[in-house]
């Protein structure tokens, strides 16, 4: 007689089943999940070092200090400057020019001769200018005898007039006659005048003191007043001028500053930083270029060791105030960012903090501050590579000066990679030494082996 199972316990069956099923499921879901978890971790973790090794370098630690160097604010008085770029001119330049006709006999100077205010600087022939003084010294010469005898025929008449044994009409003509003659002794002594002018001129005198320059008519040449090339220019180089250029922004605060007294004006090198001279300002242009929107001005410079030359460009800056008692820290101190201006400060505890400043004027070495800093502030100056917000620092000295990061550090290699150098190595051991057994043989045979070609770069010879 077979057993058949109740319908109750059918149930029961299925239901358990069921559950251990769902149980499965539960577990297999636990362990994925926390497998992908734990794998998700390491690629994280893993993630986060590479990053940290890039950004400080392999091996670093972010706990330690940030190695810098540090200043202290000063206070001083600090000059304003306006810079400007000019050319340099001559304070007086003439052509020298001959004023009468004829022969040049003599020249009298070098090309390139500092020459001063009276020194003949060539001759002309002045035979004919001679000849001609001489006849006007002639000529009233003959006509003062002349007027010598004619006051005495009027004596004579004014004494027979006296008498009533001539005529005062007689006298009176006489009279007349030597007034006439008298005016032409003046006119001969006029005459005598321009011919010694002229003579004068046969003697070509410089104007000026200056250097002259390349000499534009040689000796033995006719020479003429109407020639447009002259015999040589002379240029006036002490003192000497320079013309630049500022924004017309800038002329309130130059008027102004002219107000109070001479302007200084200093003239930069070739090198763009060392002052080769020293001057005053001499005027101000009365307007605006209207094509490049900048007004002229001109200063003055003694030039005694002859470092400015006309036609020279120059950059030039102009004194207009003064910031007395300004707190003036180095340049390198104040860095850019997003929003601004800004510099590190080192807190007691060396704690580097980023705070804003406002920065008046700033050149090559300091920096003006207005605002943002005080005397008992310290900035750093130097380590700017790795330094954050809220960074710990290392304060260094002058004679242990931490080096700007001027090219990624070097990276060390991985376990890995140094076991596949040290297997790199032991293969091109063995092909380096394939290779000199190979040459070996080839030298035993054939004398020395031709370089093989490489597919990298040539290598230099010794």
């Amino acid at each position: 007689m077979l057993f058949k199972p109740e319908a109750k316990d059918d149930a029961k069956t299925a239901g358990k089943r069921v559950a251990r099923g769902i149980g499965r499921r539960m577990v297999s879901l636990t362990i994925m999940v926390l497998i992908l978890g734990g794998l998700g971790y390491i690629g994280w973790n893993a993630f986060q070092q590479k990053q940290n090794g890039n950004r400080n370098g392999p091996g670093a630690r972010l706990d330690l200090p940030v190695p810098v160097l540090a200043a202290t604010p000063r206070t001083q008085d600090m000059p304003v400057y306006l810079d400007g770029v000019g050319s340099v001119r001559a304070l007086n330049n003439v052509l020298v020019r001959a004023q009468v006709d004829g022969k040049l006999i003599a020249v009298n100077f070098v090309e390139g001769q500092d020459v001063k205010k009276g020194d003949v600087l060539g001759e002309i022939d002045p035979v004919i200018y001679q000849a001609q003084y001489d006849q006007a010294v002639a000529k009233k010469a003959q006509d003062e005898a002349l007027l010598a005898n004619q006051k005495l025929d009027l004596a004579r008449y004014q004494q027979l007039a006296a008498s009533n044994a001539g005529s005062k009409q007689q006298a009176d003509t006489q009279r007349a006659v030597v007034a006439q003659q008298e005016a032409l002794v003046n006119a001969d002594q006029a005459a005598i005048d321009n011919a010694k002018a002229t003579l004068g001129y046969t003697k070509i005198i410089a104007p000026l003191s200056g250097r002259a320059g390349l000499r534009q008519v040689d000796q033995g040449n006719i020479i003429r007043a109407s020639d447009l090339t002259g015999l040589v220019i002379i240029t006036q180089l002490q003192p000497i001028a320079v013309q630049f250029s500022l924004p017309q922004q800038q002329i309130v605060r130059v008027n102004a500053a002219a107000a109070t007294g001479v302007l200084a004006v200093d003239v930069f090198g070739n090198d763009g930083v060392t002052v080769v001279d020293t001057g005053t300002l001499k005027g101000i242009d009365n307007q605006v270029d209207p094509t490049t929107g900048t007004l002229k001005l001109k200063a003055e410079f003694p030039n005694a060791k002859f470092q400015l030359w006309p036609g020279q460009f120059v950059n030039v800056r102009l004194k207009v105030e003064t910031l007395e008692k300004a707190i003036v820290v180095p340049a390198s101190a104040v860095q850019r960012g997003p929003v601004g201006t800004f510099s590190y400060v080192i807190g007691p505890d060396n704690v580097a903090t980023a705070k804003p400043v406002v920065v008046t004027q700033q050149n090559e070495n300091d920096a003006v501050i207005a605002s943002g800093l005080s005397t008992s502030d310290r900035v750093v100056t130097t380590g700017f590579a790795n330094l954050s917000d809220g960074a710990k620092v290392l304060i260094g000295t002058d004679d242990r000066a931490p080096t700007a990061d001027l090219a990624p550090r070097k990276r060390s290699r991985s376990p890995d990679a140094k076991g596949d150098a040290k297997g790199g190595q032991g293969k091109d051991g063995e092909h380096r030494g394939k290779r000199e057994r190979g040459e070996g043989d080839q030298k035993g045979q054939t004398g020395p082996a031709p370089a093989e070609p490489s597919g990298g770069a040539a290598k230099s010879q010794p």
